[in-house]
């Protein structure tokens, strides 16, 4: 997966999606316990494509890295990668690339009383309510989040 730098805002660093090479690695051939320890396999049978299996829509997929904590609680730190794909419909409790206002934000939507939020996921930080005077666009559902363990 190679990143070619599009755009930088204050909050994310936008990339295109380079599907023009595949990339498969090896995949082990069973599942990996995330419990108690399985017999280990000598040899990985199978390879996965990431490019195949983070990318579902090539023309509608990009990818963004993450600046800040406001989504700290769900997982998305800073410096983390996001797939975000722009042909998917926001739906409530979806993590969304937004633009509000002139900036853009990743936020959880969510519909409460007839409203619309933008839920931070961190306690620090407030949920914002969408306006009728807002300037507001979902621009891509995050489908995937790659953050490094290490």
């Amino acid at each position: 997966m190679r990143l070619t730098p599009i755009h930088d805002t204050p909050s994310l660093e936008f990339y295109a999606a380079d599907l023009s090479t595949p990339l498969e690695l090896p995949l082990a051939a069973t599942a990996v316990s995330a419990g108690f320890p399985s017999p280990a396999e000598d040899h990985l049978e199978l390879t996965l494509d990431l490019n195949r299996a983070l990318v579902r829509h090539p023309d509608a997929t990009f990818y963004a890295r993450v600046k800040g904590s406001s989504m700290i609680d769900a997982g998305i730190s800073e410096g983390d990668i996001l797939v975000i794909d722009r042909s998917l419909e926001p739906k409530d409790g979806d993590i969304a690339l937004c633009f509000l206002d002139g900036e853009f934000t990743v936020k959880r939507i969510a519909r409460r009383d007839g409203a619309l939020f933008l839920m931070p996921e961190n306690s620090a930080f407030s949920p914002i309510r969408i306006s009728e005077e807002s300037d507001f666009q979902v621009w891509g559902i995050v489908t995937y989040v790659i953050h490094r363990s290490r």
